[in-house]
């Protein structure tokens, strides 16, 4: 299982190789190897419910290229579309 992680950067700073390799560095520190991804990517947002929670299943769904059921529950579903086609996850 390849872990990836997602992550939406602050304005004015960018997700580079030094980024990446702190922020492995301190998922090894915290957690175990097995949860260091393998990928980080930046991401514009992420889709949320209309209470405001993350919808980690619905962003899943599209990147497996199945479909995301009640798309009427989420505040932002553009936010998906981003997550279609990226191309980090074919690297």
């Amino acid at each position: 299982m390849r872990v990836v992680l997602f992550v939406r950067m602050r304005a004015g700073t960018q997700l580079d190789e030094e980024l990446k390799k702190e922020i492995r560095r301190t998922v090894r520190a915290h957690t175990t190897a097995r949860h260091v991804p393998a990928k980080i990517i930046a991401v514009p947002d992420f889709p949320r419910t209309l209470s405001g929670k993350l919808t980690e299943l619905a962003v899943r769904n599209v990147i497996h290229g199945l479909p995301v059921k009640n798309l009427d529950a989420l505040a932002n579903p553009a936010a998906l579309e981003y997550f279609r086609q990226l191309p980090e996850l074919n690297a």
